[in-house]
């Protein structure tokens, strides 16, 4: 890439970048100064030719059940990666590992299991060619995990850290609030919010007002390079549709509805045609 594609190609992650923070419901905009922009393009580039495994993991515990925010990303960046010729695996605990089995590749983790020997043994098993978390509960500094309002929700968690930890592949996180996988990566600015953050680290963080939107700024970069409009097949409706009959909830209501904390389903479908105007695709629709 010469220097004027790749500065064009700056520009536009940082045009995703700043869109994806721009409603700052919990704070992503005032710790944003915390990584250095282009970080969409950064992760991006990771998954760019990949091929072979990619583990998505996802899955944030609401209420008895798991909540829409995380696994309609994962979703749809299950269904991309395996469009461009990867393998992808959606890596969660119960409940939402038997929601999804049947439809896609799922590797299941054991809940309240914290230790390392299980990531351990996947990976030197399989070696993934890159590993995702998406919206998916962070270990804190007290070996805990915690929700947005505090609340202790170790026993109702399955790990995915030691994944990322332990890869010898390329890490990507996805995260809203600072309590996910790979707000570690941006600890000293997280003290300014009122949150019990995630110490976990990870190669690229990735910032979103809802961590769905993440996904949503990575495949639009892909499909910028592969000059094809991988976001117009996507339909958040139909995803969390899917996600809803099989019992997820709204991580802030905690109610089954079409929503990401507690947002309608028509602000996810602005964000994808924003997404779909900033990378040439949006009056093809």
């Amino acid at each position: 890439m010469d220097d004027g594609a790749l500065s064009e190609m700056k520009a536009l992650s940082i045009a995703i970048e700043n869109r994806l923070v721009a409603l700052n419901p919990r704070g992503m905009a005032d710790v944003q100064a915390a990584l250095e922009p282009g970080y969409y393009l950064r992760a991006a580039a990771f998954l760019r030719d990949i091929k072979g495994q990619v583990l998505i993991g996802t899955g944030f515990p609401v209420a008895g059940t798991f909540e829409t925010d995380g696994p309609v990303g994962a979703i749809n960046l299950y269904q991309t990666l395996e469009q461009l010729g990867a393998e992808p695996v959606i890596v969660c605990g119960k409940p939402l590992s038997d929601a999804l089995a049947s439809d896609y590749r799922v590797h299941e983790i054991t809940l309240g299991q914290r230790g390392p020997e299980p990531a351990q043994a996947y990976l030197a098993a399989t070696s993934p060619s890159a590993i995702i978390s998406i919206e998916r509960p962070g270990l804190s500094a007290q070996g805990r995990y915690f929700n947005m309002r505090g609340e202790d929700i170790s026993e109702h968690c399955a790990c995915f850290d030691h994944f990322l930890t332990l890869a010898n592949c390329p890490t990507i996180a996805i995260g809203d609030g600072g309590n996910e996988i790979g707000m570690g990566n941006i600890g000293a600015a997280l003290e300014q919010l009122d949150i019990i953050a995630s110490t976990t680290t990870c190669d690229e963080l990735l910032l979103a007002d809802v961590s769905n939107w993440g996904a949503l700024g990575l495949i639009a970069i892909l499909g910028y390079w592969q000059r094809t409009d991988l976001l117009a097949t996507i339909s958040p409706r139909k995803v969390l549709a899917y996600l809803s009959a099989r019992g997820s909830v709204d991580g802030v209501s905690r109610k089954n509805t079409l929503t990401e904390d507690s947002l309608p389903v028509e602000t996810g479908e602005t964000v994808l045609e924003e997404l779909r105007k900033l990378t040439g695709f949006g009056e093809q629709r």
